[in-house]
């Protein structure tokens, strides 16, 4: 499989820019134009949980706006760092995926792809990037994932097991196999 990188000045590898899939999957950097598709991207999320809502189309998009602004603000104090990408099809934005990195771990901040995309093993190549990168540095990879979130069944094929939660939230974490062997010695 042939994996390019880009770098960046204040870390090292950061995730590849063009990921090997059958289609074109590119990431690049987010940029404040981008804020109207991930406002979007955002509803389509949580489609399925709104239909339970007794909120009117209108209600619900103030709901959204709100809950996305809230949402981006805590990202922005919280994961000052991350890389903030899109994932592309074809040049169409289809996706984000953010990610931070720590002295201790990499956190996945934010993974979601447009319902058409879902399903396609897009996700899953971005998070086989990733846990490559936490491979190769000796670093754990972790994510909060809703107890209720159907991709939780793909993070446990791929090895995340939950290591705490909030009630809402599962913490889970994937272990490099060198760490995994290193702490059983």
């Amino acid at each position: 499989m042939n994996r390019t990188s880009a770098r960046s000045s204040r870390r090292g590898p950061q995730i590849p820019r063009s990921l090997p899939f059958a289609m074109p999957i590119t990431l690049r950097p987010a940029t404040h134009a981008d804020y109207g598709f991930m406002r979007r991207l955002y509803e389509s999320a949580r489609a399925e949980e709104m239909e339970r809502f007794p909120f009117d189309d209108a209600q619900k998009q103030v709901f959204l706006d709100h809950q996305f602004a809230a949402q981006f603000e805590h990202y922005g104090i919280h994961y000052p760092t991350c890389e903030r990408n899109i994932v592309e099809r074809d040049g169409v934005p289809v996706g984000r995926f953010w990610v931070d990195e720590w002295r201790d771990q990499i956190r996945i901040v934010d993974i979601a792809l447009l319902p058409e995309c879902r399903g396609a093993g897009i996700g899953s190549g971005l998070l086989h990037e990733v846990l490559d990168r936490g491979s190769a540095c000796g670093k754990p990879v972790t994510i909060h994932v809703e107890a209720f979130n159907p991709a939780l069944r793909l993070y446990q094929r791929l090895g995340f097991e939950k290591v705490d939660t909030n009630g809402v939230y599962f913490l889970m974490r994937w272990t490099p196999p060198q760490v995994k062997t290193a702490s059983t010695v």
